[in-house]
């Protein structure tokens, strides 16, 4: 009866080390080990996550990021920019390990593929026309037939748009500099987008004819996208986020994109 018990021990252990080796096969970290390059897939319009230079270069926040992952895993790094509206598509066949983008952690996308826990947080918030502002106060006071509010298409700032404002027109744009830029026309009169993006944007263009309302409208955490079923995977990032949060890099990294203003000279 013994040997039978330890006999069921063993081919449980070996069969729990089995289905463990093949998890670590198949997780995309040991492909990237195994290939010696991370590929990223991001789209590099989003300031101050992801932007080129003037010498053409992908610099951010997230640029940063996943910079310092790379040189943890040991290997080099290759980002692949890609339009906002396949970049999930592009994670799912393979076309790169990873979505690094200021990508919201929603729940339709959680369908989708899963995220690392959220790195930063950052809210919708309005930048509007000094006009429309002299005579409203709230959000809600733009929620007129007579105001027309714009944003970028497909991203979490439409759906906070459709979800907002019932009456007022809503119109959408391939890319968040055409639809804030429509409220500097004269075109719109409210441009809903994230919060750093807004606070950025403001300093660039000096505030001329626009206000930024800065109270954040809803609750967005920014998380790591990953295919699903590659727990070790997962498992790499969260370890990697705790540890650079709390030995200082991470600070480095927020402070240059976030509370700094010296990168913008190299989009300008």
């Amino acid at each position: 009866m013994k040997k039978f018990l330890l006999a069921l021990v063993v081919l449980f252990n070996l069969t729990a080390w089995a289905g463990a080796s093949k998890v670590w096969e198949d997780s995309a970290l040991n492909a990237i080990v195994k290939r010696g390059e991370l590929r990223v897939g991001l789209e590099p319009g989003y300031m101050p996550f992801e932007m080129k230079d003037k010498k053409g270069n992908i610099i951010g926040f997230d640029v940063d990021m996943v910079k310092m992952m790379a040189k943890e895993m040991g290997v080099k790094l290759k980002l692949v920019p890609t339009a906002w509206d396949g970049i999930i598509a592009g994670l799912l066949t393979g076309k790169y390990d990873m979505i690094a983008s200021g990508m919201t952690m929603t729940q339709k996308r959680n369908l989708k593929v899963n995220f690392a826990s959220p790195y930063i947080s950052a809210g919708q918030t309005l930048i509007v026309s000094e006009k429309v502002a002299a005579v409203t106060k709230t959000w809600q006071d733009l929620d007129d037939a007579k105001y027309t509010i714009v944003t970028k298409l497909g991203v979490t700032g439409e759906i906070a748009a459709r979800k907002m404002f019932k009456k007022a027109k809503i119109r959408t744009f391939e890319t968040e500099a055409d639809a804030a830029q429509e409220v500097l026309n004269g075109k719109a009169d409210a441009f809903i987008y994230d919060k750093p993006y807004n606070v950025l944007f403001m300093a660039k263009r000096g505030g001329k004819g626009v206000v930024h309302w800065d109270k954040d409208l809803t609750f967005e955490p920014f998380g790591w996208a990953v295919r699903k079923g590659d727990p070790d995977f997962l498992n790499w990032l969260d370890n990697f986020l705790y540890q650079v949060k709390n030995d200082g890099r991470y600070d480095k990294i927020y402070k240059k994109w976030m509370i700094d203003s010296k990168w913008l000279k190299k989009v300008q």
